[in-house]
């Protein structure tokens, strides 16, 4: 069975096949990224809906500015400074903002249905540990929703999404050792919330 082409290609072969007239590039992009995109939004934004919407908006942004796309450049980079100044944005024009439980519905009807903690591949362990793990992702939550914004950003792109510190820089427009200084603040944070975990079996 032959590999599409698309699949052999690096992302940035893919920005440059998609710019050159092959619209499968661009689809593949979205199924390599796409799912990595909604995770960092709903994590900064805490609403599925808004998550969803934006993440539809990251990927209209790279048609748009797709010829802005520098070749030498690292995609993902480019995809989340685009993902990231979006939340920004977002959350500035927002009034309120409202807070939603990684275990609430994704389905508003009332119905029940999956949530948002069943968005994101859960690699954890069986099930007579569930009740424990879900109160550690709660207070994992509480303890992030606590963080400044911007050692939630950085926290996020490092851990979750697993960037390097250099490129987080630049996705944010920092230094990198302010990247790594606010990575520490955040994991200390974390770790001063998370201690009555520690002693539990």
């Amino acid at each position: 069975m032959t590999v599409p082409v698309e699949q052999e290609l690096s992302d940035e072969q893919l920005m440059k096949r998609y710019l050159a007239g092959h619209p499968s590039a661009f689809q593949e992009l979205m199924a390599r990224h796409g799912q990595k995109i909604f995770n960092y939004v709903l994590r900064q934004m805490r609403d599925p809906s808004v998550a969803e919407d934006l993440t539809q908006e990251v990927f209209l942004r790279v048609v748009h500015r797709a010829q802005t796309f520098r070749e030498e450049a690292r995609f993902t980079t480019w995809l989340f400074s685009i993902a990231r100044n979006l939340c920004v944005d977002t959350a500035r024009k927002a009034k309120h903002r409202r807070t939603v439980a990684l275990d609430a519905p994704l389905d508003r009807s009332g119905d029940g249905g999956a949530t948002m903690l069943d968005r994101v591949a859960d690699g954890g362990p069986g099930p007579d540990r569930r009740t424990r793990d879900k109160r550690f992702r709660e207070c994992l939550d509480s303890a992030m929703a606590r963080l400044p914004d911007e050692q939630r950003e950085v926290f996020l792109m490092r851990e979750v999404e697993g960037l390097k510190f250099r490129e987080i820089a630049e996705v944010v427009g920092i230094p990198e050792n302010t990247v790594k200084s606010r990575m520490r603040y955040a994991l200390e944070s974390l770790r001063v919330s998370l201690a009555a975990f520690r002693e539990e079996p």
